[in-house]
């Protein structure tokens, strides 16, 4: 399978997402540790952000990647909520939380 950025929709869904947030482009480069110019630059699709880059991007805006990189990930907004309502609980407490949901998951047309 092969995937293909589009660094101008990458761009533009992070636009998106931090508008949502009502960030500047300065308020994200200091929550990622980045100038104002590069996140204009990302935004525009004129830089390709590393995966570090990305990955911070999407932890202060508080997006999964795969919603930053995929056009329409339908799912995206359910498991935002799941991942918001997950935050600050007992990690071992997910972890089997996580566990249990993946095997009814693997068994839903059983269901």
């Amino acid at each position: 399978m092969s995937f293909e950025v589009d660094y101008y929709a990458l761009g533009m869904r992070i636009r998106a997402a931090r508008e949502k947030k009502f960030l500047t482009q300065e308020q994200l480069g200091e929550m990622c540790s980045l100038s104002t110019a590069h996140i204009g630059h990302i935004e525009r699709g004129t830089r390709t952000p590393s995966v570090d880059t990305l990955c911070s991007i999407s932890s202060a805006l508080n997006v999964s990647l795969d919603s930053l990189l995929l056009d329409n990930f339908e799912s995206d907004d359910k498991l935002s909520h799941l991942s918001a309502i997950l935050q600050g609980k007992d990690p071992d407490k997910v972890k089997r939380f996580i566990t249990m949901i993946t095997a009814m998951a693997e068994k839903i047309d059983e269901i």
